[in-house]
């Protein structure tokens, strides 16, 4: 069968490519931008300075900054009428990855009508929407680049993921310098999250060769510079490195898939507000664990891209020093568990059975080189707790 492989149109890489902004979307024959972004980034003063770049080109923009931490269906309605008010012909999603998860959103629903729960997996959904930017200012989610967006069902606090080309980015603008301020524990969930990404998209059943080499090289390169950037979050070169590997890493999983970990990582986030990145790193190596046996040769060339087995090991020896390596670095930037990061184990205990519904609802376990039961996703949320 053959495989579909998807990219952003443009692409701008690099220190200084925000400038590049009203160029693109000169590109693009738009005309009245909408900006998605954040209170924090009206704060910083750089929403402002994405709007004076539009409007030096000469276009009409228009700003929306009520987005939320993890987007619900309720938090998408302002939004749209944001859209709708300023006749926008173009979304830009400015921030981390609820931003612009947020915009994806707001473009499919303004162009394509419902609600959010009609474009849910399994999908995917391939209809009107208007064209999105995405200027992405954290090296992790990788949103700049997928064909995906997950908002939380504001009813029953399940995250959705809602797959298709008509929420894949028509550009991407990666600039690092958008990164410097980030403090170390936002570096670290999203670095983790990285490395998830690319991990699970070398290992998913759905791997093919195009998002092999995107995956790989991500993992070189973040076993490289994570640490650098956790430690000292004015390393320049370490910054940049780290949005590379993010954005290859969303190239990888956008046209492989993800796997256990994403499936078991959205309940967590759904039902007890945890950034995604961090339930990502929650869960990542006891996950691991569970699923070398699946695909123990593929397990085994992480471990090498990442520095943590050597070019002659043999498979069995290198899958199982990968799954040692991901528990030191999860210690080495002080990855929480559940229960010391707070949640309530009565109601960890609770959702347990909920939570292992949903992750399967979702599709992702199903890529995973060992497919769990609803019984071993459970014994796995009691694991890492």
């Amino acid at each position: 069968m053959a495989t579909s492989i998807s990219f952003p149109r443009f692409l701008r890489l690099g220190s200084g490519a925000l400038d590049d902004l009203g160029q693109v979307l000169g590109d693009l024959g738009v005309r009245r931008p909408l900006v998605v972004t954040d209170a924090f980034m009206v704060k910083t003063g750089a929403a402002e300075r994405m709007m004076s770049i539009i409007a030096a080109a000469g276009k009409d923009g228009a700003l929306f900054s009520d987005t939320v931490p993890d987007p619900t269906t309720d938090s998408l309605t302002a939004g749209v009428e944001a859209a709708a008010a300023h006749d926008a012909d173009v979304v830009i999603g400015f921030g981390g990855g609820s931003p612009m998860d947020t915009a994806k959103a707001i473009s499919v629903l303004y162009r394509g009508g419902g609600r959010m729960n009609d474009y849910r997996a399994p999908g995917p959904y391939t209809g009107p929407a208007l064209p999105i930017v995405a200027v992405p200012t954290t090296a992790g989610s990788g949103s700049e680049a997928t064909q995906f967006t997950v908002i939380t069902d504001s009813a029953t606090d399940e995250k959705m993921l809602c797959p298709g080309l008509s929420f894949l980015p028509i550009a991407a603008i990666v600039d690092p310098d958008l990164t410097v301020s980030m403090p170390a524990r936002l570096s670290a969930d999203t670095g983790v999250d990285a490395l998830t990404h690319a991990i699970e998209a070398y290992v998913s059943a759905k791997n093919n060769p195009i998002a092999d080499a995107l995956a790989l090289n991500a993992m070189r390169t973040i076993g490289t510079h994570l640490l650098r950037v956790y430690r000292d979050g004015e390393d320049r070169e370490a910054r940049g490195a780290m949005m590379a590997a993010a954005t290859q890493a969303g190239m990888a999983f956008s046209n492989s898939s993800v796997c256990l970990v994403h499936g078991m990582s959205r309940p967590i986030g759904g039902n007890f507000h945890v950034a995604h990145g961090l339930s990502n790193a929650m869960l990542l190596p006891a996950v691991t664990r569970f699923s070398v046996s699946g695909a123990e040769a593929r397990y085994a060339e992480c471990a090498r891209q990442l520095g943590a087995a050597a070019a002659g090991d043999a498979d069995a020896a290198a899958a199982a020093q990968l799954v040692t390596y991901l528990e030191q670095l999860c210690a080495d930037v002080e990855v929480p568990t559940p229960s010391s990061y707070g949640i309530d184990r009565a109601e960890w205990d609770r959702l347990t059975p909920t939570m292992a519904e949903q992750a399967l609802a979702s599709g992702s376990p199903n890529n995973n080189p060992v497919v769990p039961t609803a019984e071993q996703i459970e014994d796995l949320y009691r694991e890492v707790f």
